[in-house]
């Protein structure tokens, strides 16, 4: 037997279980897809190009796509469509081409393995077969998972932590995640989900929401959000952060957008970069944070166009970009994906790894949630990889509670697969004389629930008994 050791004061790579590697960031090839064949750089580097040329339908996915995947593909696809979908198709072509991107095409068919199995394509594009037949959705699962909508202080403008708000500015984005957790209002309508419709003038909305800031001078953190702000057009978007930026209250903005994973090209546009930099400087000269939150859930997303991106707004003033990214199965539920993600993301695009959340229950995503336990031993794997300041907590979104670091839970029943947490504030339906419900809500516990398939036989033979 030989024993091979490493030099003195030099670790063995093989005794760790994870083991760095400085990231190298690679824009696939776009043209190994037929319908991409003749795109120069100059057209995929174009916001109006990508905008225009997003896949929408089982059309466009097989016009791109030739005869790479085969049919059986496009008939899962549609097949989820009519069935299951909460969101409908929308995919840049930019998050398109990080879908198999070392995949070469050799004849028909060719890219149809790589593709169901592709981490990106999960979550982007769900099939039919990706679903779980026994329990497709949890019966606890809602469309307003969060209970966002009820917490509105104004239309759009949630009120759930006693400091910060969220405002919704709008109900659209450039591209339209499966697992999305505002699938109740983001997006056009579907077979299973009939979507809820803003009925406020934008105007009004967002005047409504600065009315509402001013006279609440306990709330100092806004994130604007929506959807995405990338689909709001910059200068109604520069002069909303203005008009935050002049409320003495607010020190902390964060701009929610997707787009600088799924559309980065929107974010190097000169004219959003200058206007970026005037909000920017704008900020620090009145002592505000001013960040962008971008959501990226795998290695693959972070490609030498999002490092140029988050450069420019860096460059431009911002404070920081920081990760939210989703935890879900299939996509990036295992140690060795998250630590490739956080370093690709802090060593490939100075973007700080920040959360990743637990896929929330909403309908139909019972094949992308883990258990809290699972949650809780990826959170010890991430543990000394990377620098204390951008090692990402793992939270849960506990209804009516907010984001809790998952070892935060009081009790945990892991055979029925319940688990219980408490809170330290009221939001905003549990105080003043329209609370919704006037007891002691800081000295009850409040629930969150496992995915069934995850728990023992008696755990799910129990459900069964309660919920068929």
């Amino acid at each position: 037997m030989t024993i091979e050791t490493a030099a003195p004061g030099v670790a063995s790579p093989a005794a760790q279980p994870y083991s760095y590697r400085r990231p190298q960031l690679v824009e696939p090839e776009w043209t190994r897809f037929p319908g991409w064949a003749e795109v120069t750089p100059e057209q995929w580097e174009s916001v109006q190009w990508q905008r225009a040329h997003c896949i929408k339908n089982v059309r466009q996915l097989r016009a791109l796509m030739g005869d790479l995947i085969d049919e059986r593909f496009y008939a899962d696809l549609e097949r989820d469509q009519r069935e299951r979908a909460t969101m409908s198709m929308l995919v840049p072509p930019q998050m398109m081409n990080t879908m198999a991107p070392s995949t070469q095409p050799r004849g028909a068919g060719s890219l149809t393995e790589a593709f169901y199995a592709d981490p990106i394509r999960r979550y982007m594009i769900p099939v039919h077969s990706d679903r779980r037949t026994d329990w497709p959705s949890h019966p606890h699962a809602e469309r307003d998972s969060l209970h966002e909508h009820e917490m509105w202080a104004v239309e759009g403008l949630t009120h759930r932590y006693p400091t910060k708000v969220l405002a919704e500015l709008l109900p659209t984005c450039p591209q339209y995640c499966g697992h999305c957790t505002r699938m109740d209002l983001v997006g056009n309508s579907t077979p299973q989900v009939e979507k809820l419709k803003l009925i406020g003038k934008p105007v009004d909305r967002l005047a409504a929401m600065t009315d509402y800031l001013r006279a609440n001078p306990a709330v100092r953190d806004v994130v604007v959000s929506g959807g995405d702000v990338a689909n709001m057009p910059w200068p109604r978007l520069e002069a909303f952060i203005t008009e935050l930026l002049a409320i003495e209250n607010i020190r902390d903005i964060r701009l929610a957008t997707k787009a600088l994973i799924g559309l980065p090209q929107h974010w190097l546009q000169p004219e959003v970069v200058d206007g970026v930099g005037r909000v920017a400087t704008m900020a620090r000269e009145r002592g505000v944070s001013l960040a962008v939150h971008t959501h990226a859930n795998h290695a693959q997303s972070i490609t030498p166009i999002v490092a140029r991106a988050t450069g420019a707004l860096l460059d431009a003033g911002l404070r920081d970009v920081r990760n939210q990214g989703v935890l879900m199965a299939g996509v990036n539920a295992e140690a060795h994906d998250l630590l490739d993600l956080c370093f690709a993301l802090l060593d490939g695009a100075r973007v700080m790894p920040y959360y990743f959340y637990m896929c929330d229950m909403i309908p139909n995503a019972e094949h992308w949630r883990v258990s809290v336990a699972h949650a809780q031993a990826l959170q010890h794997d991430l543990m000394g990889y990377l620098p204390g300041f951008a090692t990402p907590r793992i939270v849960c979104d506990v209804p009516y509670v907010g984001k809790r670091w998952v070892h935060q839970l009081a009790e945990y029943d892991r055979e029925r697969g319940i688990s219980y947490w408490t809170k330290n504030y009221r939001t905003s339906i549990e105080q003043g004389p329209t609370a919704v419900d006037q007891h002691d809500v800081l000295s009850q516990s409040y629930t969150y629930y496992d995915p069934i398939h995850t728990l023992p036989e008696s755990g799910q033979a129990w459900w069964e008994q309660v919920s068929r």
